[in-house]
């Protein structure tokens, strides 16, 4: 199965919406195929496992980090494949998420004469599909906000000059996440003060063309024309609050939604919603103080990743979260650091939200 999970991880780039699935097929104690779900729309696990076997699947067991698929979709009823393949035995790390599917797939195998079995390595096959359950289970996806500050906290010089506190290596390692995102959001501030694109660029990423949704909070639909990410391939989300003016916006590769708002912004929340109905497991929160600390403040992050840079840039700047209601040590929210590492000159912290909090 540890196997299975590692071979899961390699379609972080290309498989979501779809999540991450691995399978290895074992005969007398030899590995006689593996596989894993390579692309959206295309193969999935277990049948690129069951090609690579041939006949040597016969009587095999199968060790897969997601119960088989028994419905048709883009591609055939995975559990069909395993039985016309005349697999003994099938264990699952994890059951499907989606309550409508959720043990058919074992099920069919059952009825087939198949042994079956599920819970196997449960907390590191959730761990790698995080998104996915919570998409499932929550109907929004899994929220990860990047963080990139001096030591002392300061992400800018309060003119504004911020290119670059972190390093190269840094950089490239928030490339990474992009990858790994169905959407990066971002607040109308970013945007004027930056002109990001917001796009996956590193030439040693392959994607299979996948670009993530590029999210705009745009209360009140400030976005110029001329806006970069305006002109690049994808989809562009601006959210809106009531029915401000859009015409401006027509001719451009955009697609603008109204959203509510709560206490004078865009209610988050209902975003976040509307992603995961477009099949979004993963979203990557790039933005100024000001968003950052609104998301902090509704408990709507669910991992933070900050990049520390070594240096101290004083008292002339601007910080790292913008919270103003936070005007004692009692609202302080306060953090579990599951991994620190270095990129470069710079420290990587993941870190989530104590749940206490």
């Amino acid at each position: 199965m540890a196997r299975a999970l590692r071979l899961a991880e390699r379609g972080q780039y290309t498989a979501h919406p779809n999540p991450m699935v691995g399978c290895v097929l074992v005969k007398d104690d030899v590995i006689v195929g593996e596989g894993w779900h390579e692309k959206t729309g295309e193969a999935h696990a277990e049948v690129n496992a069951l090609r690579r076997a041939g006949e040597a699947a016969r009587g095999s067991t199968a060790y897969v980090t997601l119960e088989p698929c028994s419905h048709h979709g883009k591609t055939p009823p995975c559990s069909e494949a395993l039985i016309k393949a005349g697999v003994r035995k099938v264990i699952a790390a994890i059951q499907d998420p989606f309550q409508k599917s959720s043990g058919h797939g074992l099920e069919c195998l059952l009825e087939a004469g198949i042994e079956v079995q599920s819970g196997l390595m449960q907390s590191a096959a959730e761990e790698l599909n995080r998104g996915f359950l919570m998409r499932a289970t929550r109907q929004r996806p899994f929220v990860r906000l990047k963080l990139a500050a001096s030591i002392d906290g300061a992400i800018s010089m309060a003119s504004g000059e911020s290119q670059w506190i972190t390093s190269p290596a840094a950089r490239a390692d928030v490339q990474r996440l992009r990858a790994r995102s169905g959407a990066i959001m971002t607040g109308i501030g970013t945007v004027l003060a930056d002109n990001p694109s917001l796009t996956v660029r590193a030439a040693d990423i392959e994607t299979g063309g996948i670009q993530p949704i590029r999210v705009v909070l745009d209360r009140h639909l400030r976005i110029p024309v001329s806006a970069a990410m305006l002109s690049l391939e994808g989809t562009t989300l601006v959210c809106r609050t009531g029915d401000h003016d859009a015409t401006h916006l027509l001719s451009s590769n955009v697609e603008v939604v109204s959203f509510l708002s709560v206490d004078g912004r865009i209610d988050a929340h209902e975003v976040l919603m509307e992603l995961a109905v477009r099949g979004v497991n993963n979203v990557l929160v790039e933005a100024g103080p000001s968003l950052a600390g609104y998301l902090l403040g509704r408990n709507l992050v669910d991992e933070l990743v900050i990049y520390q840079a070594p240096h101290i840039m004083g008292s002339q700047t601007m910080r790292l979260v913008n919270t103003p209601s936070w005007t004692t040590l009692a609202d302080r929210k306060n953090l579990t650091i599951n991994d620190t590492r270095r990129f470069g000159p710079d420290t990587r912290i993941i870190a989530t939200l104590n749940q206490a909090d």
